[in-house]
């Protein structure tokens, strides 16, 4: 038995923190039926949509898809509007992130699915929320999440242009918020017998998100501004390359409590007595020195020498890696970060990424593998004419 059987979820989105959602909740055992119109989620051709190439998997969509049971119906007739309606019927979770004014035109509005179900908990994903100027407008997370919550111009010092972040990375934390919502809905729900809307936006979890800095903004009316690697205030956290061109992070957040052990570990007790670093106050206000001083260091002999001493004098890091090393990192792997994918109409069999929570006595993780398109529709739309 798995921590949601006998759950239903009804999806109605595309692209990715809407699926994403449903795939967290497929993969800890609920039915998540994936609605698609005739041509499919578009995430399905990703590669052609976003960049022209021929290549017809589809990699991300099998992350977020796998699974579920996929539905063909064309909610521009009336016919499939009707099944839709007759399906949300059946369902415990209603899980959208269409535009809000677009769900609305449709007939599928909370108002609607609400009235029609009191049990229902409708899920609803948008770029800005629900009101408001920008309600309706298209936001991604390159736009909303990082763009728009601030982020991406803190992820950069001051002078230099935003970077473009990792694809679907604030979908994902969107995804896993309204996953979060859900499941408490559904709590709320068996005490008081009715479900409810949860919202969430990219633009709510990008805030939230950077929460740190804008608690400070909010208090103060500035903030920390973000420093080059080469001045940051406290070089005891901050990345360096070793000599074999492989980068760490020293962890140091604790500047006084962490110096001894580093010295310790390059070889340095003499630093302890140069008057610039005595004290976490004059390694901020020395730190293109100390920092100089360290690269200069770190660059006589590779990382695996530094991170050999490092453990040895209990000096706290993290190495920098590549996605190649991420796939293989004895850690992740032991951590139970990946997971194999059976074979499904819509993808072979393969190794993917898991989702992020396991539980102690319950089984979580795909049952099944990526749907083909309207794999799934006459035997669901069976099911639910024999209700």
């Amino acid at each position: 038995m798995t921590v949601l059987e006998g759950i239903r979820v009804v999806e109605l989105g595309a692209w990715v923190a809407g699926p994403g959602a449903g795939g967290l909740l497929a993969d800890w055992g609920a039915d998540v039926i994936k609605v698609e119109a005739p041509e499919g989620d578009p995430m399905r051709r990703l590669f052609a949509v976003l960049s022209g190439h021929g290549e017809p998997q589809s990699p991300p969509f099998d992350l977020d898809n796998r699974g579920k049971r996929s539905v063909v119906l064309d909610l521009r007739s009336e016919e499939g509007r009707r099944d839709l309606h007759d399906l949300v019927a059946t369902a415990d979770v209603f899980l959208t992130n269409l535009r809000p004014d677009a769900v609305e035109r449709l007939g599928f509005g909370p108002d609607v699915l609400l009235e029609a179900n009191e049990r229902l908990v409708y899920a609803q994903v948008s770029g800005f929320g629900r009101t408001g100027p920008d309600a309706h407008r298209a936001g991604y997370d390159l736009g909303a999440f990082f763009a728009r919550s601030g982020m991406a111009s803190q992820a950069v010092p001051p002078d230099q242009p935003p970077v473009a972040n990792a694809g679907g990375v604030g979908d994902h934390i969107t995804g896993t918020t309204i996953t979060a919502g859900i499941c408490a809905a559904l709590f709320a729900r068996e005490r008081s017998g009715r479900g409810q809307l949860v919202d969430t936006s990219l633009l709510r979890a990008g805030i939230y998100t950077m929460g740190w800095p804008l608690t400070i903004q909010l208090r103060y009316g500035k903030h920390l501004p973000t420093d080059p690697r080469t001045t940051v205030g406290n070089p005891l956290i901050n990345s360096y390359e070793a000599g074999d061109g492989r980068w760490f992070w020293l962890l140091g957040l604790e500047a006084d409590r962490h110096w001894p052990p580093l010295l310790r570990a390059i070889g340095r007790p003499e630093l302890a007595e140069d008057e610039r670093f005595g004290s976490a106050k004059g390694r901020r206000i020395n730190a293109p020195a100390l920092i100089a001083l360290l690269d200069e260091t770190f660059a006589t002999a590779d990382r695996d020498h530094w991170t050999a001493r490092f453990d040895e004098h209990d000096v706290w890091w993290a190495p920098v890696n590549t996605l190649a090393e991420v796939v293989e990192d004895p850690q992740a792997l032991a951590a139970g970060a990946f997971v194999d994918v059976p074979e499904g109409k819509g993808s072979a069999a393969h190794r993917a990424v898991m989702t992020p929570v396991d539980f102690g006595s319950t089984p979580a993780g795909p049952r099944r593998g990526v749907p083909g398109l309207g794999e799934h529709t006459d035997e669901v739309l069976a099911e639910v004419r024999q209700r």
